[in-house]
């Protein structure tokens, strides 16, 4: 059996085109689907490849209608050729039924080994530029030092909530309270409050 796919990401779009491509190549059942190309639940994909039998052969008007990535469309030509079934692209005259096909589509799964080796090449020449730079791995501090210093003094002020403080520094209310040891008004923070209150008077004064 051949059985078709179309997809578009949006309903302003039309599936139109695909599925008169699809029928025209003789698509015995066409699994019409209405979603972004890169959510990983796409339900009517998951029914055809649940539907997929031995000899069939599975078919798109273009491969990115069908994978959300070249990684992503290589792991289902992968599973359809373990279960002997085929993978035909109508406009890339693609089909792994043929020897050519076949080629094909393992040059695909070539490049997309190569992509996964260069972003994993990448992220590591960035990391180890920003360890060369003093800075290890992950998102920046949301508050940082200085920042830090100004919350506790306008937390001593009390004249701000919490979360006009969190606004006032530029982060979220839950990582002030975190970074705030005892939370707003707490003994823990008590020594730290008057080198705050400093702090913000020198930045005042130099403007």
């Amino acid at each position: 059996m051949l059985i078709g796919y179309a997809r578009v990401s949006t309903d302003q779009q039309s599936h139109a085109l695909q599925l008169d491509a699809l029928r025209g190549a003789g698509c015995e059942r066409v699994f019409v689907e209405t979603a972004s190309g890169a959510r990983t639940d796409r339900p009517e994909l998951t029914r055809l490849l649940e539907m997929a039998r031995p000899g069939d052969v599975v078919a798109c008007w273009r491969l990115d209608r069908l994978g959300r990535s070249l990684r992503h469309l290589m792991e289902i030509g992968d599973d359809l050729q373990r279960r002997s079934i085929g993978l035909r692209s109508l406009t890339e005259s693609i089909d792994t039924t043929t020897p050519t096909g076949r080629l094909m589509f393992a040059i695909l799964g070539a490049l997309a080994s190569m992509e996964r080796e260069t972003l994993i090449e990448r992220t590591r020449a960035g990391l180890a530029a920003a360890a060369a730079r003093g800075r290890v791995g992950g998102r920046p501090r949301a508050l940082d030092d200085t920042k830090l210093r100004v919350a506790q003094a306008l937390v001593a002020d009390g004249g701000l909530s919490m979360a006009e403080i969190a606004q006032q520094v530029g982060c979220a209310p839950s990582t002030l309270y975190r970074s705030l040891p005892g939370g707003r008004g707490g003994s823990a923070m008590t020594a730290t409050v008057a080198d705050g209150r400093a702090t913000v008077r020198e930045m005042v004064a130099t403007g």
